[in-house]
């Protein structure tokens, strides 16, 4: 049985346990943390259970077997194949840990980050085996939503990001390759556009943040629950693609022509008009049962 590490024991290092050990692999987590990794190994057993329930889990109590917590960060990757690290998003901390995973992992272990925007070389291009290192962005929360971002830098080897690809798809991950490196890599820059131009839209009183939740839950994430955005306009023109751009990007264009302003962040009317969540656990709970549901029937097409 291959082994693969988990640095960083929060709840993304958790999702990622649960990952890996669903799909066979023994793993094994590490925290600097006292006690947080012992911890994650009971949260992430009962995380597979309720994977089980939403169907989404064939044995739970197998896959719970296959995790255990390391005391040092040596033990943690001994003869792994694969780190998936999970540190916190700061350059500085990054460049220790990924100094220290290319001291004590084995030469051809992958080293994978699960970093949501800084590229990889900014945090490993002066390593030895710098070659064996990349960007795996999972997307919150990973056991639930599948998409994996690899990006690798000029450095990384074109064998690492092959069999990253493949370990990912292995355990039931959709991995997508980011073919150049960029700040934020594909998906938070799409989350970005569209969270800058939202903001605008309510700060300049055109619309409700309630009602602009509507228009994406109701309207747009209805199609992008099955389709990414070029096979929906694909579909929106007797023509295809072509014929779609010829006949309504007027309209885009003009908007291009004039994007929000960073300021739009600065002082948000939907802060002011949010109804918060009374508790966040809950709702994260909530949020976790519908995307299992979502999951478990994309999964049946």
């Amino acid at each position: 049985m291959k082994t693969v590490a988990i640095v960083g024991s929060g709840l993304i290092g958790r999702a990622w346990a649960m990952i890996f050990a669903r799909g066979g692999f023994a793993v094994r987590l590490f925290d600097p943390a006292e006690g947080v990794a012992q911890n994650a190994v009971g949260l992430c057993a009962q995380g597979l259970i309720d994977l089980s329930q939403a169907g989404l889990c064939d044995d739970p109590a197998g896959a719970a077997g296959r995790i255990s917590a390391a005391s040092t960060l040596a033990e943690a990757v001994a003869g792994v194949v694969m780190v998936q690290e999970n540190g916190p998003e700061q350059p500085d901390i990054k460049r220790t840990i990924y100094a220290d995973l290319d001291r004590l992992t084995p030469p051809d272990a992958i080293l994978a980050s699960s970093s949501s925007a800084i590229r990889i070389s900014v945090f490993a291009g002066d390593l030895p085996g710098r070659a064996r290192c990349l960007i795996g962005h999972p997307v919150n929360p990973p056991h639930l939503i599948p998409l994996v971002e690899l990006s690798g830098a000029p450095f990384t080897a074109p064998d690492t990001i092959t069999r990253a690809r493949a370990i990912y798809e292995q355990i039931g991950q959709v991995p997508i390759i980011v073919l150049k490196e960029i700040e934020g890599f594909i998906l938070n820059r799409l989350q970005g556009a569209l969270l800058a131009e939202a903001f605008r839209l309510v700060d300049e009183g055109y619309v409700t943040p309630q009602d602009l939740d509507k228009t994406v839950k109701d309207g747009l994430g209805l199609r992008w629950a099955f389709m990414g955005p070029f096979e929906t306009i694909e579909l929106n023109a007797p023509g295809g693609i072509p014929d779609y751009c010829a006949r309504y990007t007027g309209f885009y264009k003009r908007l291009a022509e004039a994007p929000p302003s960073p300021a739009v962040y600065d002082t948000p009317a939907v802060a002011e008009q949010w109804d918060a969540a009374p508790d966040l656990a809950e709702k994260m709970r909530w949020r976790d049962k519908k995307l299992a549901a979502l999951r478990a029937h994309k999964q049946k097409d």
